[in-house]
């Protein structure tokens, strides 16, 4: 069984001749009051859970214990269970000063879990609560070194900077950080309405260059094709004949007949 070799294990530190007392007497109690005090002794964990065990205050060897079967003496042992799934976390809204001058509020979600359950245990006292902590710290730091265009169009590169950032950081703790996710960049009202301002000056002016460049395209092509009608007045006569059926589809009760201006023209001369 698994807790055998887990009997054997001696902490880290010398106990001394009362600890090795305190460790005979406690086996003495095991001896006689057996099997009852296996139900006090055996401990299960579960595949996700790792087992810390101390005895007279210092750290076994072997490290952590688990998944399954672990043995515990009585008295003088004592174990923390330490979960190894990933776990998430929302990083508060924190109020942020750009490198550009800017305030802006902006919250993130961190993915960690525990690498190390010995070092997390004896190196840390809330290993949680202070990844937590400098999670926030951290992201007010990285995020005081960029403008206000880098954090709108990049991410991406934030949330790798603070994640390796984060992960070096509590790697001394047992802690992996896994992956950052910056969620939402609130920008002051006022902000938001200057650029929506200025981004809809910005269309406007597209929209404006756009315009002109088809204008200029629909008078190139009407001089070509005026130049084409000049070539061949058969050709314009045709059009004529075009656009009178069109108007007699649409309208039949009125019928326009165009005044060529070279007859006006002559008419003109004429009189002078």
């Amino acid at each position: 069984m698994g807790y055998l070799d887990d009997m054997a294990g001696e902490p880290t530190g010398g106990i001394g001749l009362c600890g090795w007392i305190l460790t005979a007497f406690s086996w003495f109690i095991v001896i006689c009051t057996f099997p009852l005090s296996l139900c006090v002794c055996i401990k299960v964990v579960q595949e996700y859970e790792r087992a810390v065990i101390f005895r007279l205050g210092r750290l076994l060897t072997g490290g952590a214990k688990g998944p399954g079967i672990f043995f515990v003496l009585p008295c003088i042992e004592s174990y923390t269970k330490v979960d190894l799934r990933t776990v998430s976390f929302d990083v508060p809204p924190q109020e942020i000063l750009t490198k550009d001058s800017v305030t802006v509020s902006v919250d993130a979600v961190v993915y960690y879990r525990v690498n190390n359950a010995t070092i997390s245990i004896a190196n840390v006292e809330d290993a949680n609560g202070s990844t937590r902590l400098l999670a926030q710290t951290t992201l007010r730091n990285v995020l005081g070194t960029k403008n206000l265009a880098e954090i709108l169009s990049d991410r991406e590169g934030i949330s790798h900077h603070m994640q390796s950032s984060l992960d070096e950081a509590t790697d001394p703790w047992g802690i992996k950080v896994e992956r950052v996710e910056v969620k939402d960049v609130r920008l002051p009202v006022q902000l938001q309405r200057a650029m929506a301002a200025e981004a809809e000056a910005a269309r406007e002016a597209r929209a404006k260059v756009i315009a002109a460049q088809g204008e200029n395209n629909a008078s190139r092509a009407l001089k070509e094709a005026a130049d084409t009608l000049s070539e061949s007045p058969t050709a314009l006569q045709l059009r004529y004949l075009q656009t009178l059926n069109t108007i007699s589809a649409e309208k039949n009760s009125t019928i326009i007949f165009p005044l060529p201006i070279d007859l006006l023209s002559s008419m003109v001369a004429r009189k002078k």
